[in-house]
């Protein structure tokens, strides 16, 4: 998965992973002056790591896909992981942080984003977040429903979430998935790949690149 120390190869690398990051988060930034992102939003090509103090939706659902992307040196790679699905999220003290290593002359360089510290919260419709690694300290799930199929947990299926995502995600819909009416999560701590949203409002955008390595957690 790793690209070879040689020529401009890490040079390519740190553009692939910050050009499109440092693009998206410009679009966020016009989208903001007008209140909202009104189209979906995604940032993928490498891991990146994402912290709030809470989380909050309701239509959660969750099911494992695999993702089809490409490794840091071009390779088309799939992905496994577990997808989290809300119909309406309200996030707190939201930290995102993706840390491109050994930029030659440089060294590491972390981009980092901070929303939803103030009185109001970050807020998302149609949700999707995939990952492979998710902590909380407390996780309460309302009316839930486990070992549901994962292609029935739209509302169009009489289901309590989104539905499922596609577009790039290879996901079985007779695989396994879970869902409930109201998810709750405190100190939440993620490893993802991508974060995808129909509508995305981040109030008191504040993002930063700097030199050095610099993570949400």
């Amino acid at each position: 998965m790793e690209s070879q120390v040689r020529g401009g190869t890490r040079w390519k690398r740190f553009a692939v992973v910050m050009v499109p990051s440092v693009a998206a988060t410009a679009a966020i930034g016009v989208a903001l002056a007008q209140g909202a992102l009104a189209a979906s939003f995604s940032v993928s090509g490498q891991q990146f790591k994402v912290r709030a103090a809470t989380l909050e939706g309701t239509g959660f659902e969750q099911y494992g896909a695999l993702d089809s992307g490409y490794t840091l040196d071009g390779q088309k790679a799939a992905r496994p992981v577990a997808v989290s699905a809300f119909d309406h999220a309200t996030i707190t003290h939201l930290c995102q942080s993706v840390v491109t290593p050994n930029i030659p002359v440089l060294g590491s360089i972390s981009l980092i984003l901070h929303a939803g510290d103030g009185k109001d919260a970050v807020e998302a419709d149609k949700l999707y977040i995939d990952l492979d690694k998710l902590d909380a300290t407390d996780a309460t799930f309302h009316n839930i429903d486990i070992g549901v199929a994962a292609g029935n947990t739209g509302q169009d299926k009489g289901g309590k979430g989104p539905g499922m995502k596609g577009g790039g995600e290879a996901a079985n819909p007779f695989g396994f998935a879970q869902q409930a009416e109201k998810a709750e999560l405190t100190d939440v701590k993620q490893t993802a790949w991508a974060t995808t949203a129909g509508t995305f409002k981040l109030s008191g955008l504040s993002m930063s690149v700097q030199a050095g390595t610099h993570e949400c957690y």
